[in-house]
């Protein structure tokens, strides 16, 4: 019996080694497996602001100042409250619910109209909703209630009887979405309430507000979400945004080469821009974690960082003209990979896998992943400095875990989602060019379950400090059964392994280990990103 699984749900994100107290200080950002990659990304309106969700869900959310303050109704301009050196807590003062949605479109108006009549008047209930960033007016059909009422299984048959009615395509998803409401915000500070029926803003004498107490540049924000609770939102220029990215993503203390830190500056105004609105539903554009660009805010921000994004300011990286999509890893072991090695998407032409190397040989590096094998130590690799960018420094350059019997059965029974009992192979069926594993199957008493790309790193998890499972580093690894000497038994299964993120794009500290060399932050862009230009976007 061979089962093929995806235990993540469709565009969920992979939490990146959440409970690992040893987490790379580069910060990786992950990219959703199952998520399409666009080739092409273009710049929505853009007004030279930008919306982060620091608060992504809450039932009440905190804002302050440690200045002047003043706290409005968002849509009236109305004062709601003034202050200083203190905070106010908003709540929902009704209880607002939430229905899984179908969306089907994202079109004009003229044609989301025709196919919401055409949906209606085969007796099915519509939503719509504009989403200005885009330009666009999306439209959902059905509503089921969230889970545990409702099932995927009885909305995967109502999706397929949509797609059968050709109201929907199989690119259609469903969303959750909260109906609009008379839901009131409730802000509380001390003995004071005031009811308001629109989002809250705050905003300090100081230019320096507080959410959930955290400090942040400009304006504070919280408002309902598509779920129905509630998000806070910091809202400020892009380049103050990312003066809270770059040192979050890439260490200025540990790292403080500043070539590597413009280029880092660079991918993440590139990334910030390409995903304007694209968290619309939930009111903000991004959010403030690895599901997107990890953002500390005012507090964390240093120098270098500052330094890197001022002097690379309004440059972007772009590909024909377009903005490109600026994936971005902590390490690439030695060589990155091409997107459609861990994303399901169509090869995208400027995010090839490339040697992370001087010397440029194709796949020279993967292959030492086989004399890595026979060593105990992987820190032994890194003593070679001449020609790989990163191998003589880089922590998860080169890794190793070694599994029990009953570890390996613990973490594949999760995977699997039922006791698998022994696992009796674990057989990697096909890599890609960059050597990182495309599909591996896992034999077990129970049966034979398979995973692929990307994916593979939640269902081999690792067992990390505390005992606690943490999804595998990369995907750029051999694997292979431990037996006892003596018996021949077989004990439990070690990986050896390389990099540290999913690989696609610039690699993190190979940006240092090139800025290290004298390259320039541009050289390295167009190391990383195949046959794009620098580009003056503002």
């Amino acid at each position: 019996m061979r089962l093929s699984l995806r235990r993540a749900p469709l565009l969920g994100v992979l939490l990146l080694l959440a409970a690992c107290a040893d987490r790379d200080p580069t910060g990786p950002s992950l990219r959703p497996a199952d998520a399409p990659l666009r080739d092409e990304v273009g710049i929505a309106a853009f007004n030279g602001r930008i919306r982060i969700g620091v608060v992504q869900s809450a039932s009440s959310v905190t804002i302050g100042s440690a200045a002047d303050y003043t706290i409005r109704d968002k849509v009236t301009g109305a004062t709601l409250m003034t202050g200083t050196n203190g905070s106010a807590t908003v709540t929902l003062a009704s209880v607002v619910f939430s229905w899984y949605r179908l969306q089907v479109m994202c079109s004009s108006t003229a044609a989301v109209n025709a196919r919401k009549a055409a949906a209606e008047a085969a007796g099915y209930p519509t939503f719509t909703e504009f989403v200005p960033a885009a330009n666009c007016t999306r439209l959902f059909i059905g509503r089921f209630d969230p889970p545990p009422a409702s099932n995927f299984a009885a909305r995967n048959t109502y999706r397929n009887q949509l797609i059968a009615a050709g109201l929907a395509g199989t690119d259609s998803f469903w969303a959750v979405k909260a109906d609009p409401g008379a839901t009131m915000y409730r802000v509380t500070r001390g003995g004071t309430t005031v009811n308001v029926p629109n989002p809250v803003t705050l905003t300090s004498s100081d230019g320096i507000v507080t959410i959930a107490g955290v400090k942040y540049r400009d304006l504070a924000e919280v408002r309902v979400n598509g779920a129905g609770s509630l998000a806070g939102i910091n809202e400020l220029p892009i380049d103050q945004y990312l003066y809270g990215v770059a040192p979050s993503e890439l260490g200025p203390v540990a790292y403080p080469e500043m070539e590597a830190q413009k280029a880092q500056a660079v991918a993440a105004r590139t990334y910030a821009l390409s995903g304007l609105g694209k968290r619309g539903s939930d009111g903000y554009d991004l959010r403030a974690t690895t599901d997107d660009q990890v953002y500390g805010g005012y507090s964390v921000e240093h120098p270098v960082s500052t330094q890197a994004v001022d002097e690379t300011a309004g440059i972007v990286a772009t590909y024909d003209g377009k903005l490109i999509s600026a994936l971005f890893s902590s390490t690439s072991g030695g060589h990155t990979s091409d997107n459609e090695e861990v994303f399901n998407s169509a090869p995208v032409p400027y995010l090839r896998g490339i040697p992370d190397s001087e010397r440029g040989e194709a796949l020279e590096h993967v292959p030492s992943l086989e004399v890595f094998r026979s060593h105990a130590n992987p820190k032994s690799l890194r003593n070679a400095k001449e020609g790989d960018f990163e191998s003589d420094w880089a922590r998860y350059h080169r890794w190793t875990f070694e599994w029990s019997m009953d570890e390996i059965s613990s973490v594949i029974s999760a995977y699997a989602g039922q006791p698998v009992g022994k696992v009796l192979a674990i057989n990697v069926l096909e890599r890609g060019p960059s050597g990182r594993v495309l599909s591996i199957e896992y034999v077990t008493e129970a049966g034979t379950f398979t995973d692929t790309k990307d994916h593979i790193r939640s269902s081999l998890r690792y067992i990390g400090a505390g005992g606690v499972p943490a999804n595998l580093l990369s995907t750029l690894f051999f694997i292979d059964p431990v037996t006892d000497k003596k018996t021949k038994e077989l004990t439990g299964y070690e990986v050896y392994g390389g990099g540290f993120g999913h690989g696609v794009g610039l690699s993190q500290t190979g940006a240092v280990g090139m800025a290290q060399k004298k390259h320039t932050y541009d050289e390295i862009m167009k190391h990383y990103y195949q046959g794009i230009e620098l580009t003056k976007w503002y």
